[in-house]
């Protein structure tokens, strides 16, 4: 008998190993995940990151298909063989709908896809490679590249290498397809005669239909909170503000040095610019590098070197620089497939806001110390001798006296009266050490001077 319970089990077991084998699959349980998502802009760094995290989420939404709605005239080369490569990675099988257009880096990404279904009226092709400016041919290795991923991405899918090369390379004649003179373009028609594409659909619930999945849901990406807020701070106007915040905060910090208020607004503004480029494959660590270096040339200026020179210009350049191209899709300083537009948005944006910033700093600078906010962290009145809050020793006989900046006053330092030195600070000006001084103020715990004539 105390072998009946291990019998038991061995059989249950032997039944259940008989029953799978009759049957090749498990029956299905619940429904199939159709996930979907659009490609409908530029291919640039952000489509990237969007295509990037619209394919985790599938992942992790455990999907049995991926269907991308595709409307899009190309764009960034390089972000473009990014996406090729995600799609070609990934096991789950993906479906391209082109509605209506998968013209250039369009085109290498729906050929990427496992079937192409195409819209009334769509079209496929068009991928010679062209400069920012959308007109002229970008130089032969560019093409040289497209050509090579059109080429290798078709082999990998069993569509023909050569009809896809010749969608880039004017040079190439495709017998009966082509002739020589023009790149490849197809038409919805012309696509599905030619092996590049699978049928006509309306929709994406065609394309469903097609792939014969009857029991299904679809689940469409959508952006997190996370993504809607980088979008907002992605926006030409918001960014703007914030390049106008940058640069009053830093102007303020420097005329109120202790009050540390304008300071952190302006680091909070150079954070909230940045991350969001950043993230977005935009903003690179070099370009950040620039601005920051921007940042301390102009600081060695103001504190260290009196006037303004040579690194003062350097500054204002590494910094304007920094925040225009940590805008923009450029590599280093290749604008080629920048598009002239976007090019021109940041530039005018940088500029305007920092014209707005001059212009806000010189209408509210003399306004700051009666407001009352402003007050209330930072000391806006003088105290008086007379009011009884002044603690200095200093004698009256110190007034409209003379000597010479003991060190260099930028503005505050020291200073050599009649053989004594004192503390002392300018009215804002430079003072260069050994530069004939006059006291014009005793009040408060460091003498106030200016350069004596």
């Amino acid at each position: 008998m105390k072998y009946t319970g291990f019998y038991w089990i061995l059989t249950f077991f032997l039944i259940s190993i008989q029953a799978f084998s009759q049957n090749d699959t498990l029956p299905e349980s619940g429904k199939k995940k159709i996930f979907t998502f659009k490609i409908d802009d530029n291919i640039d760094p952000r489509m990237n990151r969007r295509v990037k995290l619209a394919l985790e989420d599938a992942e992790n939404k455990g999907a049995d298909m991926i269907i991308i709605e595709m409307d899009t005239y190309g764009g960034a080369v390089n972000d473009a063989d990014d996406i090729r490569t995600m799609i070609l990675e990934t096991k789950t099988p993906i479906h391209v709908w082109i509605n209506k257009d998968a013209a250039s880096a369009g085109a290498l990404i729906s050929i990427a896809c496992d079937s192409i279904y195409m819209a009334p009226g769509g079209s496929i092709g068009a991928a010679t490679v062209v400069m920012g400016g959308g007109g002229e041919a970008a130089p032969d290795k560019y093409q040289s590249y497209m050509r090579s991923m059109m080429r290798s991405t078709a082999e990998a899918k069993g569509r023909d290498p050569k009809i896809a090369e010749a969608m880039v390379d004017e040079n190439l004649e495709v017998e009966g397809v082509s002739a020589k003179g023009s790149v490849i373009t197809f038409s919805v028609s012309e696509a599905i005669a030619n092996g590049f594409c699978e049928g006509q659909v309306n929709s994406i619930a065609e394309v469903i239909e097609i792939q014969g999945v009857d029991n299904f849901e679809i689940l469409e990406y959508e952006s997190s909170n996370v993504e809607s807020i980088i979008a907002f701070f992605l926006n030409p106007a918001v960014s703007g503000f914030l390049i106008l915040v940058i640069f009053a905060g830093i102007y303020f910090e420097i005329q109120t040095p202790g009050v540390g208020f304008p300071l952190a607004a302006s680091l909070t503004a150079i954070v909230l610019y940045f991350i969001p480029y950043y993230l977005t494959g935009l903003a690179q660590n070099w370009e950040i590098a620039v601005f920051i270096a921007g940042c301390i040339l102009l600081l060695v200026e103001i504190f260290l070197i009196p006037g303004f020179g040579v690194f003062g210009i350097l500054g204002i350049a590494g910094i304007l620089t920094g925040l225009t191209l940590g805008m923009i899709p450029n590599d280093a300083f290749d604008f080629t497939f920048v598009p002239s537009g976007e090019l021109f948005v940041a530039l005018l944006t940088v500029i305007l806001a920092a014209i707005a910033a001059i212009g806000l700093i010189f209408f509210f600078a003399p306004k700051v110390n009666q407001w009352k906010a402003f007050s209330s962290i930072a000391l806006a009145t003088t105290q008086r001798r007379d009011e009884g809050y002044t603690s200095t020793s200093y004698q009256d006989g110190l007034l409209g006296k003379e000597g010479i900046a003991h060190t260099r006053l930028m503005p505050s330092g020291k200073v050599l009266i009649e053989d004594e030195i004192y503390d002392a600070y300018s009215r804002g000006e430079f003072i260069d050490k050994g530069e004939a001084i006059k006291v014009i103020s005793t009040e408060g715990t460091s003498l106030k001077v200016k350069k004596s004539s």
